[in-house]
């Protein structure tokens, strides 16, 4: 939930949450399938996008996270029985005196660059009721499982490398460091590791090749089963733990900065660089706006393009791959070759594209694209290649293979500052181009898990 990754989603850095009343993290935005919503797919959730640049200098969004047990099976089975002409069964159906009482968490995610691969997350957790109520939070990072299908490659992985730090050297980014701590400076977090492998024993009822899987973590800390993480303090998945029981009222802050440097103090420019990036995003916004524009206007419009740079996802996408398989898995079913998509075998997606609501569209179309476009648009150049660009020739829609050549000139491609005439330290990315022969950060769903 509230994700980034690079271009290439090699990596990914994340956020769950837990109450100590729901029976799993809450890991992602909790939605309803196209046959169990009476209406379609449909996800029951609240979360607002409040704020981003095209360079993804700066970015906010707010998730309300109920403080009573979610009822998960309650919104499916009465979903199930409703019929298409009733309307759709919604959380607050289920939570209205909660929520019109205040219980609940506000709970906003930023993010803020302090160069093009120096990332800052500033996760912030606010007691909207009138009890004590305690909270986990769980920010994440882990490595896009590569290594699994067969074609040789190597396993990467995190290793905590000191309190608060973890650190990591991967083939396509480099060295990495990862650290966190909290608005009082806690200076030992625990570290949970796993692996970002699939729990075969739970789903197949076969032996896993290791005790460590990617949900570890959620066994470590909702059922208490701390044999589920690595305490070897290594593995491809990691989350720091912090919990605090916060009175009404009260706000707690986590931070956390993934970079190319290994700082020394992580943390001492921390809120002065999202000051910086918020005034910037103050000032782009300033070039936006048109003059006659009110005040409430100008939010809506602000907050309208933010949740167009937000909905991002990485597409990696055969048609070919999709019907032969992957070397390490078993062979896919005879009736991929006669169902959707078989006659797009030149169709080949490594990309991060921009989609109307990352949720209800796990997948592109044309339509989509072109919503997107119309709406960009009015957000000036800016806003508008940042979240439209089209994909990369070779990349997306190649007759056989990616030609190299095509992406070394896509990274000679300059891209416009943060604010208009004012260039600044973060001007490396824009959408899904990239200066650097390493990638650059922005944000992507990641709804799969993969």
């Amino acid at each position: 939930m509230g994700g980034f990754c690079n271009r290439f989603q090699n990596i990914c850095l994340a956020l769950a949450l837990w109450n100590e009343e729901d029976p799993i993290l809450k890991e992602r935005l909790f939605g309803l399938s196209g046959t169990q919503g009476n209406h379609g797919e449909d996800v029951k959730e609240y979360y607002f996008y409040l704020d981003g640049t095209p360079t993804h200098s700066y970015m906010k969004m707010l998730y309300k996270y109920p403080q009573v047990e979610y009822p998960y099976d309650g919104l499916v089975w009465e979903s199930l029985r409703r019929t298409r002409q009733d309307p759709e069964y919604e959380l607050l159906d289920v939570l209205r005196p909660d929520f019109e009482e205040g219980r609940y968490f506000d709970v906003f995610i930023e993010y803020a660059k302090a160069d093009q691969e120096d990332l800052l997350c500033r996760i912030t957790a606010i007691n909207r009721g009138e009890v004590p109520a305690p909270i986990h939070i769980l920010p994440h990072l882990w490595y896009r499982n590569t290594w699994s299908w067969g074609y040789g490659r190597p396993r990467p992985k995190l290793q905590k490398l000191r309190a608060g730090t973890v650190y990591t050297n991967h083939r396509h980014i480099g060295e990495r460091w990862w650290f966190v701590t909290d608005q009082d400076g806690l200076q030992d977090p625990p570290l949970l590791f796993t692996e970002n492998e699939t729990n075969y024993e739970r789903l197949f009822g076969v032996p896993n090749p290791s005790p460590y899987v990617k949900d570890g973590i959620h066994r470590a800390v909702v059922e208490g089963r701390r044999e589920c993480v690595n305490p070897s303090l290594e593995g491809t998945k990691v989350a720091a733990h912090f919990q605090r029981i916060l009175e009404p009222g009260e706000s707690y802050s986590v931070w956390v900065r993934f970079s190319d440097v290994q700082h020394t103090e992580p943390f001492g420019d921390f809120e002065e660089i999202f000051q910086h990036r918020i005034q910037e995003a103050d000032e782009f916004y300033a070039t936006v706006h048109r003059p006659e524009m009110t005040e409430d206007e100008r939010r809506v419009q602000r907050q309208a393009l933010a949740g167009l740079l937000w909905t991002k996802q990485f597409y990696h996408y055969s048609v070919e791959l999709w019907l032969q398989g992957d070397p390490g898995m078993p062979t896919p079913p005879a009736s991929r070759w006669h169902g959707r998509n078989v006659e797009w075998m030149h169709l080949y997606n490594l990309d991060v594209l921009s989609m109307p609501d990352k949720w209800e569209y796990p997948w592109y179309g044309r339509l989509g694209p072109c919503l997107s476009l119309r709406a960009a648009g009015n957000g000036g150049p800016g806003v508008g290649q940042a979240t439209t660009d089209p994909p990369a020739p070779g990349v997306v829609h190649a007759p056989q293979r990616p030609d190299p050549r095509l992406r070394v000139e896509l990274q000679r491609r300059e891209s416009p500052p943060c604010t208009p005439g004012r260039p600044t330290r973060c001007t490396g990315s824009i959408g899904s181009r990239a200066v650097s022969q390493t990638p650059i950060f922005w944000s992507a769903s990641f709804t799969s898990c993969c």
